[in-house]
């Protein structure tokens, strides 16, 4: 018994470091697949409309592309406009910041004084050692390259998996030897195909529109319309990743209502925007429209961000709730395993 829980565990940690090892191999297929899955019912839709599948997902693909690439151009002038401004920017927050923390702080300073004179130690600041860095000018030159060819990787793999998917599903069927395990293997496949494409688009189109809003909120709020797309990008963006992207949102959308607006009042009105928006989305509308097929124990979410996270950095949250819906999917399917499905609720 315990050589059998020796080698799983042994197993488990071998396969998570091949899954970081190979992250540059694994990561472009599992973001094709996904979008591939987010495209399927469109393709489904337009299979309907006599169109073929090749110039269904040709279609899809290319207008996908051509948003990201408008949306991109839209977003590239305030996105560096705020990369170029950061350090004046931060100045000008940090008497507000110290404004509102004076009160903690000299509380603070008085407790390391109390400390201090109790321990009997000297008042003389400790020697701070300061580290500078020299950026290595053929980073970005062996780096860009890198990015380029993910990205082309990841494209031709969507169109790919969105042509030629199910072929190879049923070829890969067509391979195992029993009917039994034929029929098992058929419904899960389907399973999964159909509840991670809903869920997938339907989180996608929940995020978008979620992003959109809080953009215009934004815009109400005198914001320039090329910033609050950039906001609303980036929130729609960090949605994906459950209690760690809100949570990221939060900060940046406090950050930017201090460095926007000099009233303190108004200052914290896109934080407390984001907040709202994000509890009527989290706790009310994706809850009904996805209903409890998809729910996720909290504690599952975080340690799955967590592992994610750690693997695979940020496209690692992006994808750690579809895979592990996912895995929700194959467990609950599979005679004897259903308990561990329940347990990821």
């Amino acid at each position: 018994m315990r050589s059998t829980l020796s080698l799983q565990v042994l197993a488990v940690l071998a396969v998570g470091y091949t899954l970081w090892a190979a992250q540059d191999l694994i990561l472009p297929v599992l973001l094709a697949m996904f979008f591939a899955l987010v495209g399927n019912p469109i393709l489904r839709l337009l299979q309907r409309l006599w169109i073929p599948r090749f110039f269904g997902a040709l279609l899809v693909l290319s207008l996908g592309m051509l948003l990201t690439f408008q949306l991109g151009r839209q977003l590239v002038t305030p996105a560096a406009e705020w990369v170029r401004q950061v350090p004046s920017q931060m100045r000008d927050l940090a008497p507000k910041l110290r404004s509102l923390v004076k009160p903690v702080r000299e509380a603070n300073k008085a407790a390391e004084n109390i400390a201090r004179a109790a321990g009997g130690e000297s008042s003389v600041n400790p020697v701070q050692v300061v580290k500078t860095e020299v950026n290595d000018p053929y980073k970005a030159l062996t780096s860009t390259p890198k990015l380029l060819t993910s990205v082309l990787a990841v494209v031709l793999l969507t169109f790919f998996f969105m042509v030629y998917g199910q072929s190879l599903q049923q070829n890969a069927i067509a391979l195992l030897p029993g009917r039994q395990q034929k029929r098992l293997t058929v419904e899960i496949l389907q399973s999964i195909e159909r509840e991670i494409s809903r869920y997938m688009l339907t989180i996608s189109v929940i995020n978008v529109l979620f992003g959109l809003i809080l953009a215009g909120v934004l815009t109400y709020l005198e914001v320039p319309l090329d910033e609050a797309l950039l906001w609303g990008t980036m929130a729609a963006v960090l949605n994906f990743a459950p209690y760690v992207g809100p949570l990221i949102g939060m900060l940046i959308m406090l950050v930017m209502g201090f460095v926007a607006f000099n009233d303190p009042l108004h200052s914290l009105l896109p934080a407390a925007v984001y907040l709202g928006l994000h509890t009527l989305e989290g706790q009310l509308i994706t809850p009904i429209i996805l209903g409890r097929r998809m729910a996720l124990s909290p504690l599952v979410l975080i340690l799955g961000l967590m592992v994610f996270g750690w693997m695979w950095g940020i496209i690692g949250l992006l994808l750690a709730v579809p895979l592990l819906v996912c895995v929700k999917l194959v467990l609950g399917k599979i005679e004897g395993l259903e308990g561990w499905a329940k347990l990821l609720e």
